[in-house]
C-alpha cells in the first residue's frame, strides 16, 4: 500500500523535468514539463499515470518542444473528485490545462484512455488542438461499434466489462500492493517490453494505483462508457463524435496489441477530414511508447516536424 509519505516520491520523482499543479475545469491537475517551444501535451492511459511518458518528455524537449505530461482526473497527483469522469468532462480537463499553461493550442498525444480523450478534445475544442496523435485507441465511434458487434474485440476488452461490477475491480487493482497492475502491463505488452521496463518502473505504477481512491477513479470512465451505451447521455456523446476531426492526425498502433485489435483501430481515418497517417509497429503490443520508446519518439517527432503531413 502506498503511504502518504511515499506518495510524493512516486508522483513527483526528480528528473530532467519540473513538477507543478495547474487549475482547470474546476479541479487541480499535476503536470511534469520539460523543454521550450510549441506545446505537446501527453495523456496517459490505464493503468498508468504521467510517468509512462518519461522517455517522450526528454525526447520532445531535446527536439525543441515544450513537453507536458499531465495526470488525468483522479490519478497520480491530480484531484480525485466525486464526479466528472465522463469523456466530455475529461476532455474539458485537457483543454482547460492547455489554457492554464498560457498556450493558444497544443499537439495532443494520447494513449489508451488518453487517446480516447484526445479524439474527443479534437472534436469538442478544435481551436485548441493543433495536431492529434493517438496510440492504441480507435476513434470513439469505432471503439463503441467494435465492442458491441465484434465478438473478438468484446473478448479482448473483457476487463472493461468486468469494471462494471461495484467495488470488486477496485479491490482487485489494489490487492497485494497493486500486483494486478504489473501483471496487466506485462500481459498486454509485446516481447520487447522485458528489455525496456524494469521492476522499479512497474513498482511505480503499482504504488500509484494504491494511492487512496485512485483505483476507483481509474475505472469510473470505463463504467460510464459501458453504462451510457443505452442512456440518452451516451447517445448524445456518440452523435457529437460524428463531427469530423479537422487537424492532422497520426494514428499509432502495435501489431500485437491484445486489448485493442488492429482491426478495431484501423479505419478511424474515416472520421478525419485532414491529413491522416496510420503507423503500425510490428512486434509491439498495447504500450508502444514504453516497449520501444526510441522508435515511438522518432516517429512522433518526425511527424510533428513535418509541415505537410501526407494522407
Amino acid at each position: 500500500m502506498t503511504h502518504p509519505d511515499s506518495t510524493a516520491a512516486v508522483v513527483r520523482p526528480d528528473g530532467p523535468w519540473t513538477h507543478r499543479d495547474v487549475a482547470a475545469n474546476g479541479a487541480r491537475f499535476h503536470i511534469a514539463e520539460a523543454g521550450e517551444g510549441p506545446l505537446v501535451l501527453l495523456l496517459h492511459g490505464f493503468p498508468q499515470y504521467w510517468w509512462t511518458w518519461r522517455h517522450q518528455l526528454t525526447a520532445l524537449a531535446d527536439a525543441g518542444y515544450r513537453a507536458v505530461a499531465m495526470d488525468l482526473r483522479g490519478v497520480g497527483g491530480s484531484d480525485r473528485t466525486p464526479r466528472g469522469y465522463d469523456p466530455a468532462n475529461l476532455a474539458l480537463d485537457v483543454t482547460g490545462v492547455i489554457r492554464s499553461l498560457g498556450e493558444p493550442d497544443a499537439a495532443l498525444v494520447g494513449h489508451d484512455l488518453g487517446g480516447y480523450l484526445a479524439w474527443t478534445a479534437a472534436v469538442m475544442r478544435p481551436k485548441l488542438v493543433r495536431r492529434l496523435a493517438v496510440a492504441s485507441m480507435p476513434h470513439p465511434r469505432r471503439w463503441r461499434a467494435a465492442m458491441l458487434t465484434d465478438m473478438r474485440q468484446s473478448a479482448a476488452g473483457s476487463h472493461i466489462w468486468g469494471f462494471q461490477r461495484p467495488w470488486i475491480p477496485e479491490r482487485r487493482l489494489t490487492a497485494d500492493d497493486g500486483a494486478l497492475v504489473a501483471r496487466l502491463i506485462r500481459e498486454w505488452s509485446g516481447p520487447k517490453l522485458d528489455g525496456t521496463l524494469d521492476d522499479d518502473t512497474l513498482d511505480r505504477f503499482r504504488q500509484a494505483m494504491c494511492i487512496p481512491s485512485t483505483a476507483h477513479c481509474s475505472v469510473e470512465p470505463y463504467r460510464w462508457l459501458v453504462r451510457s451505451m443505452a442512456r440518452p447521455d451516451g447517445f448524445q456523446f456518440n452523435r457529437r463524435m460524428k463531427r469530423p476531426v479537422r487537424v492532422p492526425t497520426l494514428h499509432l498502433h502495435g501489431s500485437l496489441d491484445p486489448v485493442l485489435r488492429t482491426r478495431s483501430a484501423a479505419g478511424s481515418g474515416e472520421y478525419v477530414e485532414a491529413p491522416y497517417r496510420w503507423r503500425l509497429f510490428d512486434g509491439l503490443g498495447h504500450f508502444p511508447h514504453e516497449e520501444d520508446p526510441e522508435v515511438f519518439s522518432a516517429e512522433l517527432i518526425d511527424w510533428l516536424r513535418d509541415p505537410e503531413p501526407d494522407r
